[in-house]
């Protein structure tokens, strides 16, 4: 338990980081799955591998990254490869263990859309597409996606299924892994053996009724439902003071 007030995002910061493994390879990006996989690599797992979408292979930044390409991703890194390769050589050949995800919609199943709400051909937003997250969600080995936590963004259906969760017959379409868990403002969700998600924890303060009212569909609820651990004092003091000091992804800094 901290003696530091912590926000939302510090929480799913630590709760992602949890989630990573020291013998890990992890593609990850800039912003909060960038921040808990440091976060664990600074923590329990010191040989947890990062490689970045840009092709930094095995990269220990000592700043703040900004994007993908930012420079600071290259130093101390163990090879810079191009990005064909990092998907390739890789993501497609089954060396990811951990990928991050988001998007404008995570359904029951753990599909992921970021590519239109509303029908695909007269769409009411149409949104950037997928750029890796397919290539993610179906290859690596376990994925983990970070989200607020909405009804928007919460339907039972996704309208478009940019990056595939637990639909029908993974193995048989060529399918690594699939979603492991799902870690909101609110709650973490797991998938049961039929893929669907149920809350396994809940936050600090969160009932079951405000999860649900969250929830586009009657969302289950793990027979021993516990609540998620809070992050410690030295997690926070890393987050804070080394790993994003000026508040640019958690919103905090002086």
């Amino acid at each position: 338990m901290s003696d530091f007030d912590y926000t939302d995002t510090e929480l799913m910061i630590t709760r992602a980081a949890l989630e990573l493994r020291n013998d890990d390879t992890v593609l990850v990006g800039v912003g909060v799955p960038n921040l808990a996989c440091n976060l664990a690599k600074r923590t329990h797992a010191p040989d947890l591998q990062m490689i970045y979408e840009s092709g930094t292979v095995d990269s220990n930044p000592d700043a703040l990254p900004l994007s993908i390409g930012d420079p600071v991703l290259a130093t101390g890194a163990r090879s810079i490869v191009p990005m064909y390769e990092g998907f390739s050589r890789y993501l497609q050949s089954g060396r990811i263990d951990v990928g991050f995800l988001g998007g404008a919609q995570i359904d029951k199943r753990g599909n992921i859309n970021s590519t239109v709400i509303g029908d695909y051909d007269d769409p009411k937003v149409r949104l950037p597409g997928s750029g890796g997250a397919c290539e993610i969600s179906s290859n690596a080995h376990r994925t983990l996606i970070i989200t607020p936590h909405q009804r928007r963004r919460f339907p039972e259906e996704v309208d478009f299924i940019t990056s595939p969760g637990y639909v029908g017959g993974r193995e048989e379409m060529g399918l690594r892994g699939g979603p492991e868990a799902v870690i909101t403002d609110k709650a973490v969700m797991k998938f049961d053996d039929s893929g669907e998600m149920y809350v396994d924890t809940l936050h600090v303060g969160v009932t079951r009724d405000e999860v649900q009212e969250a929830t586009g569909w009657e969302v289950q609820f793990a027979d021993d439902v516990t609540e998620t651990p809070t992050p410690d004092d030295e997690e926070i003091r890393l987050i804070r003071e080394e790993l994003d000091p000026d508040g640019i992804y958690t919103g905090g800094g002086d």
